[in-house]
């Protein structure tokens, strides 16, 4: 599944709804009730009962379903993962882990690529800036949000309403309550839930496998399958200097999944866009995706090459690089579905039923002009777009030394201003996650942040030097961009200004954030460092640009938006479900193989003997290459155990380290991706041949047994104790 080390800035910075524009992760969900097979990426509080009690005969009770909630957990930094013992024990992906992991390393200890294991609590090593969440408490809050826009508010208002109103919400429970406290909005504007969180910030690392076979395959097996990777990683969660004591965890199964076995996920499924328009999905087939693609493209070229220049080099670069490459593939078969006429005929389909519907329906002529409203929109979109995507983005700053001083900038700023007022991701509610991430001990990496900044500026220039915008502008507005760019470069070239930015600034040293931090405004405004001063620089264009997106263009569309989503509810009622929006997800279906178009049957799942015969037909050459450990154990290990298995499950990124679990509510496996057929379900749900990709749970315990000799991991997760 796709990395997302970075999911703050793309869900949280400009909210889900910019980030199906700007970096979508998109799908499809027909407007017509009936939905198909196992589909769905479920609500807790709006489960489809009917469903599987009619197709499995199961009905999960309400102390069922809590149980589950509470020990799903969400890694802030992107995935998701479970308790998996009462004192605190977290289970998720390698891939997920893997920020952590390189923020972990160094050439002396490299966690990322050599493993890691704590054989005693002692010697658990505690993360630099991780935090997990666990989602305790769900309200609707869908009145007191809608109350705040009047009848005959411009979009600006009703802006800043919704805004003031979501603002104020969060504070008010954060201050009773003490959890992390976010709206969530759902149906696009259609309903919204508050979501309180237990927040855990002492997180420790606790097991990591070597990442040959956490990825074994790499890139050439990614999105594939057959797969055989051990793709775990283990942390543990702490209260008080001591670990968590945690009410709610999951037990182990005895035998793991069983083909044709119904089995659930609970997890936190990114971003989907199932419920867009037509006219939506094609701004994004024509205007989205080429440019994502081509950015990771070229990302993908800077970060390789930089990381063959030296081994030190790679180890700097291989989370971000290994992200980006996921990314491309991810967003190639996307576009390929986009580009599917079938897809988009049974798109316009679903959309005209739903319109004809209305059409005849007295009642709802005022939600009938909404598709008329939402392709308005977007066309009012591209004469921005890139300008947008450059300076508010900040897509021509790719530095985390940008970052740390946008942050710093606007947190002074924003701070300034009434809670209700701020822009979201500053609201008093954000604060404790932002902090964490702002004052993170992470390393910055100043060879790797200026290739990265050059590039960028180097983009920033590419695009503004022959006016490469979508739109061409007027003058006055081509004078102005071209005068920035003149400022942000300094009359240098991208290289030599992105040496002198980074080499010049202070914020490597977390005391001169705090001491930014600390002093507010006025440290801000009278700050000598470059990087603080391009902040300053940019921030009034970035602002106004984001203005007119969120004011001008992102209201009218929410408000639309809504409107199909009232008319949804009086057709079908919420039997549809919201699209993902990086909260807690329930997802279900079976242990299934497929047969591919040229009638090759590909079984259910693959074998720990497996691993070895694959690495083997391609000469035991990296990708393809175990770690010694695994060789020094093969004549110890039962090579017919259950290694990867998959399954029929609706899922996405951001479920990657999802518990999969069976009737029992007992772990039979841990999500960890999607098979190259799945990257249709972006548009269009079908389990003919898309599946979900699992570690099986006794692959997980023979290789901790075996390979790793984990006696204490295993002893743990069996007794749950």
């Amino acid at each position: 599944m796709a990395s997302a080390s970075n999911l703050r800035s793309t869900f949280f910075s400009f909210g889900l709804f910019m980030a199906s524009l700007l970096m979508p992760t998109t799908f499809l969900l027909s407007h017509a009730p009936r939905l198909s097979a196992d589909e769905g990426m479920w609500l807790f509080t709006n489960p489809p009962l009917a469903t599987l009690r009619e197709r499995y005969d199961f009905s999960p009770s309400a102390e069922w379903l809590s149980h589950l909630r509470q020990s799903a957990v969400r890694f802030n930094s992107g995935g998701s993962g479970s308790f998996v013992s009462p004192r605190g024990l977290v289970m998720t992906n390698h891939h997920v882990g893997a920020d952590a992991l390189a923020k972990l390393s160094s050439p002396e200890h490299d966690y990322l690529n050599d493993g890691f294991h704590a054989r005693s609590l002692d010697q658990e090593i505690k993360c630099l800036d991780l935090e997990l969440n666990v989602l305790v408490k769900i309200e609707d809050v869908t009145p007191q949000v809608m109350a705040a826009v009047k009848d005959g508010m411009s979009s600006a208002d009703a802006e800043k309403a919704r805004r003031a109103a979501m603002n104020t919400i969060e504070q008010s429970a954060k201050e009773k309550t003490g959890l992390r406290s976010d709206v969530v909005t759902l149906y696009q504007g259609g309903e919204y839930h508050l979501y309180s969180y237990k927040q855990y910030t002492d997180v420790r690392l606790v097991f990591a496998p070597e990442h040959k076979i956490a990825f074994f395959g790499g890139d050439p097996d990614n999105f594939e399958f057959p797969r055989y990777d051990l793709d775990i990683c283990f942390f543990r969660a702490y209260e008080n200097g001591q670990p968590a004591q945690v009410p709610h965890h999951l037990t182990w199964s005895a035998h793991g999944a069983a083909e044709n076995e119904l089995v659930f996920v609970a997890g936190h499924p990114g971003k989907t866009d199932r419920q867009n328009t037509v006219a939506h999905l094609e701004f994004m087939r024509d205007w989205t995706f080429p440019w994502q693609l081509n950015l990771l493209k070229r990302r993908e070229v800077l970060l390789k090459n930089y990381s063959d220049r030296n081994a030190e080099n790679a180890l700097q670069a291989q989370d971000e690089l290994f992200g980006i490459q996921n990314s491309r593939k991810a967003r190639l078969g996307g576009l390929a579905g986009l580009q599917d006429p079938a897809v988009m005929q049974a798109k316009v389909a679903a959309e005209n039923h739903l319109r004809a519907t209305l059409k005849n329906d007295p009642s709802q002529s005022e939600n009938a002009a909404a598709w008329t409203e939402i392709a308005d929109g977007l066309a009012g979109i591209k004469p921005i777009y890139f300008e947008l995507l450059l300076l508010e983005r900040a897509e021509a700053f790719d530095s985390r030394y940008f970052d740390i001083a946008r942050d710093l900038v606007r947190l002074a700023i924003e701070r300034e201003k009434p809670n209700a007022e701020r822009l979201r991701e500053y609201r008093e509610s954000a604060l404790d996650s932002l902090k964490q991430e702002l004052f993170s001990a992470a390393p910055l990496y100043e060879a790797l942040e200026i290739a990265k900044l050059a590039d960028s500026l180097g983009l920033y220039q590419e695009m503004q030097a022959g006016d490469g915008w979508a739109v061409q502008p007027d003058s006055a507005t081509s004078q102005r961009r071209h005068e920035l760019l003149a400022q942000v470069l300094a009359g240098k070239s991208p290289r030599e200004r992105a040496a002198e930015l980074i080499r010049g600034s202070k914020l490597r040293d977390i005391a001169y954030r705090q001491e930014l931090f600390d002093g507010g405004l006025a440290a801000i405004k009278a700050s000598e460092d470059p990087m603080i001063k391009l902040a300053l620089l940019v921030d009034p264009a970035a602002r106004e640009v984001r203005k007119t997106m969120e004011s001008v263009l992102e209201e009218p569309l929410r408000q639309a938006y809504a409107k199909i989503a009232k008319a949804r509810f009086a057709t079908a009622g919420t039997s549809v479900y919201p699209d993902a929006t990086f909260t807690l997800r329930l997802a279900f279906g079976t242990v299934r193989g497929f047969t591919e178009p040229d009638g090759t049957v590909v079984p259910p799942w693959t074998t720990l003997g497996g691993a070895f015969e694959h690495a083997q037909k391609h000469d035991n050459k990296y990708p393809f290459q175990l770690p010694e450990s695994w060789i020094k154990a093969k004549d110890r290990l039962r090579l017919d155990t259950p290694f990867n298995f998959i399954s029929t499950a609706d899922i996405i990124g951001g479920n990657s380290g999802s518990p999969v679990v069976n009737r029992a509510g007992e772990i039979v496996g841990i999500i960890f991706d999607g098979n190259i057929q799945s990257l249709v379900l972006d548009f269009a749900y079908s389990d003919t041949q898309a599946r979900a990709v699992s570690v099986h749970s006794a692959g997980i315990i023979e290789a901790l047994d075996k390979v790793y000799d984990a006696r204490e991991l295993v002893e743990e997760l069996r007794k749950g104790k």
